[in-house]
């Protein structure tokens, strides 16, 4: 389907008088977690509160930091979150996305919010 990128705002709500980043996200429903570069974690104060192993698309395992929680926004959407501090570009995977009830339009690589409930996110909780 090719690169889907959105533009997300994040904020660390420990710290509401932090100012918050917007930044171009890579979505992808392959990847599970949110992972954020190290200069967003610094420019978001966040600290590790634990580290995950987390296996690379060259098969190559190798421990990161795991931080948070982290506000997410888009549109009419918010979440929260940990996150994995790795990589050069803020990736939403599937976890954030099912939580804001976020979908991927293939017709126009876009993210949007589910157009099956637009106003609200939607959930099954059973």
């Amino acid at each position: 389907m090719g690169l889907v990128s959105a533009r997300v705002v994040l904020k660390n709500p420990r710290l509401p008088e932090l100012e918050a980043v917007e930044v171009d996200a890579l979505a992808d429903t392959g990847a599970v977690h949110l992972c954020i570069p190290e200069p967003v974690r610094i420019q978001l104060k966040l600290e590790a509160i634990d580290s995950k192993e987390v296996t690379l698309a060259d098969g190559k395992r190798t421990l990161v930091p795991y931080v948070g929680p982290i506000e997410v926004r888009f549109k009419n959407r918010v979440g929260f979150a940990g996150a994995l501090v790795m990589g050069d570009q803020v990736l939403l995977g599937a976890i954030p996305m099912e939580d804001m009830d976020l979908v991927i339009i293939p017709r126009t690589r876009l993210l949007d919010v589910n157009p099956n409930s637009p106003g609200i996110a939607s959930t099954i909780a059973k």
